[in-house]
């Protein structure tokens, strides 16, 4: 579960930030419950709502990795393989 999330919401209910967000609660929900991975744009909207960065929400840190998750498409126009 991505708790980040969940701790920015704070008071706010799923409803009340996927409205702000422009999305349905259910892919909120989703985001938040780690089942669906948000586009590279999706991503920044929402650490933008939060006034933080994609890095601080989304960045998974381990003790020996770190994931940054990117679709085909995004990892192209970045001019990654």
């Amino acid at each position: 579960m991505r708790e980040k999330l969940i701790i920015l919401r704070g008071e706010k209910t799923i409803t009340e930030v996927a409205k702000d967000l422009n999305i349905t609660r259910q892919m909120l929900s989703a985001i938040e419950n780690n089942a669906r991975t948000p586009s590279l744009a999706l991503a920044r909207k929402i650490a933008v709502y939060y006034s933080t960065t994609i890095e601080d929400v989304f960045l998974i840190l381990n003790a020996t990795k770190c994931y940054l998750y990117f679709t085909k498409r995004e990892m192209k126009s970045l001019g990654w393989r």
